[in-house]
């Protein structure tokens, strides 16, 4: 190869690294962003706004791993006063736990999410509500004295979805506030530590029912999710405000692909009347047949 060509390809071997990282975290971007618009749509059968647990003929998977990172604190408040477990007193199971609060104090969405869940029951929750997130988990807020959300509004962390009050099958004013994974109870005194504000552990691996571990060192300043940490070793690209950046044409010709993740029972028919496209410019696009089998959580590109 003469000299000179073999300089042009040292010269472009950065800029390519460029485009693909730049193209690998848009990817990522817009991939969260319909995952929050379906979250966890891979683990759990159906969306029903009608009943809090509705999942008791599911399959539980023999082990997940579940994100916590990005958590917020439901409410400032730090002292638990009822843990999770089987109550004596009453004679019952206390399937979370109930953290101390007052009359008109702001309850927060624990992670992004989307509400399932808006109603009011009279010998239970009281005003409740209930947010599935991408993670895996469901989280349910309890005995609240007015709802600030609405059924399917999509919610950030930290933003406030109701009130503190003492409504339902309550004694006096508190969260009452649960963790769930596809209708499995998980004591949220494991994943979260209340007195500190704080999240125990990066990720919970979920073992089965009642069992489950933690896993990695919590870091408050982490911005990359697993599959961008991946991506980036992968690649040997390095993440930082310069490297992602490139330019704003380069940004918006990445922008222009969009991602969908296959779900169960989906085909590239299905796919394609769902995003306004033809089975052909999505074979096209991703470089396969229309005869290809599709799997569960493959990612396609479509424009």
């Amino acid at each position: 190869m003469p000299t000179m060509g073999q300089d042009l390809i040292a010269r472009q071997a950065p800029i390519d690294r460029k485009m693909r990282a730049v193209d690998s975290v848009e990817i990522q971007r817009l991939f969260q962003q319909e995952n929050i618009e379906d979250p966890a749509s891979d683990l759990y059968p159906s969306w029903d706004d009608a009943y809090i647990n509705m999942y008791g003929s599911v399959q539980l998977p023999s082990e997940y791993k579940i994100d916590l990172r990005k958590f917020c604190m439901p409410t400032t408040n730090r002292i638990v006063t009822s843990g999770y477990g089987y109550r004596p007193r009453f004679r019952r199971q206390h399937k979370g736990i109930d953290i101390n609060a007052y009359k008109g104090d702001t309850i927060r969405a624990a992670f992004d999410g989307k509400v399932r869940v808006v109603t009011f029951q009279h010998g239970g929750y009281g005003n409740v509500v209930v947010i599935r997130h991408p993670n895996g988990l469901e989280t349910i807020y309890g005995h609240l004295s007015k709802h600030l959300t609405k059924k399917d509004n999509v919610v950030k962390a930290g933003e406030p979805i109701g009130l503190a009050g003492s409504t339902g099958r309550s004694t006096g004013t508190h969260l009452h506030f649960e963790t769930r994974f596809l209708g499995e109870y998980i004591d949220p005194a494991k994943l979260f530590d209340f007195e500190s504000q704080d999240v125990k552990a990066d990720y919970y691996v979920f073992k089965g029912r009642g069992r489950g571990t933690l896993l990695g060192k919590h870091d408050a300043n982490s911005q990359m999710t697993g599959e961008e940490l991946a991506q980036a070793a992968e690649e040997d690209v390095t993440y930082n405000s310069s490297e992602t950046t490139a330019s704003s044409h380069n940004r918006r010709a990445a922008s222009n692909n969009r991602i969908h993740k296959v779900r169960r029972g989906e085909t590239l028919s299905t796919i394609a009347r769902k995003h306004h496209t033809t089975v052909a410019k999505l074979c096209r696009a991703n470089g396969i047949s229309t005869r290809t089998k599709l799997r569960v959580g493959q990612i396609l590109k479509y424009s």
